[in-house]
């Protein structure tokens, strides 16, 4: 794969030339010119295909954006966008097939979003054609079954940052339990049960209470619209000028393909042991190519070019920044000094969460009297998930922390529980301002109670409904800072966790795994309550 220059149009093409005895170049050729007569912008368009004078090659368009892997780099995608995303790559699928073609290796290097154009699907026919894939089961009969499976596949990477499918990709592979993979609510407690049915329904093609397998690119956009409000997508932005990506860099290519020939690290989509999933795909880092009236012709390929104008821009910016910075350090210098108030002091602080509150007076810090788990849905259930170690969230140490069990394959307790506590016992009734609790590494999602209910009923799975929820769930890491604004009074505070962050072995600075599983399990430093005692 090259990337080179259409000169007649002035634009970035990618070329795709083949090694000496490449054995299907016939049926790549045949594909390519397949995808050609698709003019959907969503698709990666074909514009020349070439099989004769001892060189075949063909021409498509250069795609400059993120595919679905770079999307994920930061973690799962919020689940409207990714509804929303995925549901219009089966939308655009679901056109190709009315006119008889199929993808047939969807992955999430296929699956692109450009600032230029929305998304665009990479490789239709092409990418299977490549690799000589065999397809198994319903799909080995049906492509529209195939790339159905893969439109799950892709949703369910959006929503979990795992990829359930047998393809090479960069994102780490989907648990599994009893050789089946988990279903994406199994892996995230964020994922929906009525998204996960529609995803088990078209990965797993199997029959759920909300209906039956999905089977087409259509039916899985419709099934997709009918559970989660469309959120729209952001606006595609004016195409930046030939050449460039319009994101201040070389990030284009084509899909899983290279995109910068001067990076040869980039140059291909590693497999199960970093190699190209293509074992005959060529690889250049030191050319590219010119395209001229339906002629691929090899030429140097110089770099990104430099123009004098850059050095310029780069120090505009650098001043641009230092002035910015300036301006916040004499902010911050600022409401850091007290305001008088017209009762002679006080003033305004920002809080860790990001949010304001009136710190005249601030209220103190309580002394709690004990403190205890709230394992109500434990097997068995009480103060049981690590009683031991509870202490360690209150001696205002800092270093050692209390640590919930260690739960495998999925954050949410591993499914076999919607969550666990930690109850802090204040020894009298409280009025609470905050709460800040230290947790360990990672995302843990928690909220705060308030009630009378002591360890004696962390015996009933019905003991969480007789607390009141003073600051609602967050998904926080770090230490955070939880407001509470409620007027609600009672002597026990508890930290409830819904989800829990990778374990982390510290020796190696590596997520913890057992049996091919990640080990998942919450931990917390430290906890300050803040407040007054209720009168």
């Amino acid at each position: 794969m090259w990337k080179a220059i259409d000169e007649t149009l002035a634009r970035p093409v990618a070329v795709l030339t083949f090694a000496q005895g490449f054995p299907r170049i016939s049926q790549v050729v045949t594909a390519a010119r397949a995808a050609s007569r698709l003019t959907d912008p969503r698709m990666a368009q074909v514009f020349d295909v070439e099989d004769g004078g001892g060189q075949a090659y063909i021409v498509f368009e250069w795609v400059a954006g993120d595919t679905l892997t770079d999307l994920l780099t930061d973690g799962p995608l919020e689940p409207g966008r990714a509804c929303s995303l995925v549901s219009e790559a089966a939308r655009a699928l679901a056109g190709a097939h009315a006119v008889g073609q199929a993808h047939l290796r969807l992955t999430p290097e296929a699956l692109c979003w450009t600032r230029s154009s929305g998304i665009k699907i990479t490789g239709l026919g092409i990418d299977a054609a490549l690799a000589g894939d065999g397809l198994t089961g319903p799909a080995a009969h049906d492509p529209a079954i195939a790339d159905t499976i893969a439109l799950a596949g892709l949703l369910y990477a959006a929503l979990t940052g795992y990829w359930p499918g047998e393809e090479p990709t960069r994102l780490p592979a989907a648990p599994v339990s009893d050789g089946v993979v988990c279903t994406p609510r199994e892996v995230s407690a964020d994922v929906s049960s009525a998204i996960d049915s529609v995803i088990v329904r078209a990965l797993l093609q199997r029959t759920t209470r909300q209906g039956a397998p999905i089977q087409s690119p259509a039916a899985f956009a419709d099934a997709i619209a009918s559970v989660a409000p469309p959120v729209p997508l952001p606006e595609p932005a004016p195409s930046a000028p030939s050449g460039h990506s319009g994101r201040g860099g070389d990030r284009g290519g084509y899909g899983g393909y290279p995109s910068n020939p001067n990076d040869a690290d980039t140059w291909q989509t590693p497999g199960p042991s970093g190699t190209s999933p293509y074992p005959e795909r060529r690889q250049s880092t030191t050319s590219g190519g010119g395209y001229r009236g339906g002629q691929y012709a090899p030429a140097p390929y110089p770099g990104p070019e430099r123009r004098g104008t850059s050095r310029v821009l780069i120090a505009v910016v650098v001043v641009i920044l230092l002035i910015v910075i300036a301006a916040v350090v004499w902010a911050v210098g600022l409401r850091k000094s007290p305001t008088p108030t017209a009762n002679g002091g006080g003033s305004t602080t920002h809080s860790k969460t990001g949010g304001t509150h009136s710190s005249t007076p601030q209220a103190a810090a309580l002394t709690p009297a004990g403190v205890s788990t709230f394992n109500i849905y434990g097997k068995p259930p009480g103060d049981t998930e690590d009683p031991t170690t509870a202490v360690n969230a209150i001696d205002s140490k800092g270093t050692s922390a209390w640590a919930t069990s260690d739960y495998f394959g999925s954050p949410a307790f591993g499914g076999l529980k919607t969550g666990t506590g930690l109850l802090i016992d204040m020894g009298k009734d409280v009025k609470l301002s905050q709460v800040a609790v230290t947790f360990g590494p990672g995302v843990t999602k928690a909220e705060i109670y308030l009630g009378d209910s002591g360890p004696s009923l962390a015996t009933s799975s019905t003991a969480l409904s007789s607390f009141k929820s003073v600051s609602g769930l967050v998904s926080a890491t770090g230490t955070h800072t939880f407001d509470v604004s409620s007027n609600a009074t009672g002597r026990y505070v508890l930290i409830w966790l819904t989800s829990l962050p990778l374990a982390v072995n510290p020796s190696a600075s590596i997520v913890a795994q057992a049996g091919g599983q990640k080990i998942y399990q919450g931990l917390i430093y430290d906890v300050v309550v803040r407040g007054t005692a209720a009168h």
